[in-house]
């Protein structure tokens, strides 16, 4: 059966990018989640030259039909510069979309590039220890304020950073990709949904002595404390 969005988006590209020679829908609109304010997210490949000015790479928003379009579209080089540093960054979007969205239009190129991406997707990220131990420093710190701290708002604030950092800590150390925002507590719990509730049960209900406890404990099972004698 044929979806809402194949019309829409076979419009939209034929008007805005009529030379893409592969279409990929990801996120919400895919899976089934969209909300009232989802936008419908569109990786485009194609030949050197699809792109205005002779860029090789274009992150913008659109608004079509009454949808907002949010088009990331790479040549060949373009995409594997952006691709690469995703990964490095330990958080590969385009990857991710090239992987797991729906193709609407491709060609062998495409199937080239979810060969090539695959096994480094699969993989998951593969950090340094240099990577490792920044975090850990930075997370005994954060617990440590967290101990400590009287004022209501800092207490907050040290725990939103501390619940950022010790989930990307857990995820990395497992070759578990991280996120932004709603996609790092996502991230979180489709890698481990108890070890997940551990942390973001107590923090959500604002019981800082259990997430403060929770959080060292995630710290204490990917290397522990890391602060006198650490260079950076």
């Amino acid at each position: 059966m044929r979806t809402w969005y194949e019309d829409v988006v076979g419009r939209f590209v034929a008007e805005r990018f009529p030379d893409a020679t592969s279409v990929i829908v990801a996120g919400s609109t895919v899976r089934n989640e969209r909300t009232a304010s989802s936008d419908v997210d569109l990786l485009l490949l194609g030949p050197d030259g699809f792109l205005a000015d002779g860029a090789d790479s274009l992150a913008a928003t659109y608004a079509h039909e009454g949808e907002a379009v949010e088009v990331f579209a790479y040549t060949p080089v373009g995409f594997e510069r952006w691709a690469q540093r995703g990964v490095e960054q330990w958080r590969p979007v385009i990857v991710r979309m090239l992987l797991e969205g729906r193709v609407l239009a491709g060609d062998e190129v495409l199937e080239q590039l979810r060969e090539r991406w695959a096994e480094t997707y699969d993989r998951g990220p593969q950090p340094e220890d240099a990577d490792v131990n920044l975090l850990r420093y930075a997370i005994t710190d954060l617990v440590d304020d967290l101990a400590d701290v009287t004022d209501d708002v800092e207490r907050r604030v040290v725990a939103a950073e501390l619940l950022r950092q010790v989930a990307s800590l857990a995820l990395i150390t497992n070759h578990r990709w991280i996120g932004t925002g709603k996609h790092l507590s996502r991230e979180l719990r489709r890698w481990d949904a108890v070890r997940a509730a551990r942390l973001t049960d107590p923090y959500v209900a604002g019981d800082f002595d259990a997430f403060h406890a929770a959080a060292a404990a995630e710290l204490e099972s990917a290397g522990g404390r890391l602060r006198t004698g650490f260079t950076r």
